[in-house]
């Protein structure tokens, strides 16, 4: 199994384009490198991929990765589809980049799959160019070009454009994927509003855990911005609260990704990276490659 980190932070990336806040001042300048927002490729084979989440940056950051490039026919491409953790637009939007794309299939829950057709519809503007397959996925496990896919539910929080909805389920899930060759396990969780039930289970059981990592505190937003609104009801369980319960789990790899521009942990001189490095948790970069 082979993962490539295409983007590692939240919506709007960073720096972010209507932020002046410290840290974008410094990715402008040049002395903090710049991120594109957060999407992840996986592969069983290194031959087809599946995208799970289509960030608004899909076409710069399929162009920067070889393993992506187009061929050996005039059109075809690895790409097999797309998982989709949530219904947020920062997750879904390139899809219409990926409109002209055959074959391909997505795979969420059947709750983003509603907001996908009857809250933004973007399932009508795609089946115009380039019918795709859509799948519902639920507690049960999928194979995907030899990787076995388990949706885990996180929350039931719902993207703002979708509020009015009355359909009731899970409408956040992380994802664990499994290698049967090699028995390599990786877990894609770039949104956790809390610690649930059963995680602690699902991250022994990992080799590797990729995790939120939108903000290192509860107050950091505000903070850093000027603004009397925090981020409580954006979904997101801080570092501060997480980072506890990930130092229990030693020998997992463990990755924070989905960074808001505001975390400190993008640079990586802060006493918050200096933090997490003690604690054997890594911040990765655009471009990280992970194989198990």
């Amino acid at each position: 199994m082979k993962a490539v980190l295409l983007g590692t932070t939240a919506g709007g990336g960073f720096p972010q384009w209507n932020c002046a806040c410290g840290l974008c001042v410094r990715a402008r300048s040049g002395s903090l490198p710049s991120r594109s927002q957060d999407c992840l490729a996986i592969s069983a084979d290194g031959t087809g991929w599946w995208l799970v989440n289509a960030s608004p940056d899909i076409r710069t950051q399929i162009a920067s990765c070889a393993l992506l490039n187009p061929g050996p026919g005039p059109r075809e491409t690895p790409l097999r589809g797309a998982l989709f953790t949530d219904a947020e637009l920062d997750h879904t939007l390139g899809l219409l980049t990926l409109r002209g794309g055959a074959g391909l299939t997505v795979w969420a829950p059947g709750t983003v799959l509603h907001a996908l057709k009857d809250q933004f519809d973007v399932r009508s503007v795609i089946d115009g160019y380039a019918p795709v397959a859509w799948r519902q996925i639920d507690d049960q496990p999928v194979d995907l070009g030899g990787l076995r896919v388990t949706a885990i539910p996180i929350s039931a929080k719902k993207p703002k454009y979708a509020r009015s909805s009355t359909v009731d389920g899970h409408w956040v899930v992380a994802y664990r994927f499994s290698d049967p060759v090699t028995g390599g396990v990786l877990v894609y969780a770039p949104c956790l509003a809390s610690w649930p039930d059963g995680f602690d289970e699902v991250v022994a059981g990992a080799d590797c855990v990729l995790l939120d990592g939108t903000f290192y505190a509860a107050s950091e937003m505000g903070a850093a911005t000027g603004s009397a609104s925090g981020q409580a009801a954006m979904g997101h369980l801080p570092i501060t609260a997480s980072l506890p319960e990930l130092r229990r789990f030693p020998s997992v790899r463990r990755l924070y990704t989905h960074l808001n521009n505001t975390n400190p942990v993008l640079d990586p001189a802060s006493p918050e990276s200096v933090k997490l490095r003690d604690a054997g948790v890594e911040v990765p970069v655009d471009g990280t490659v992970i194989e198990l």
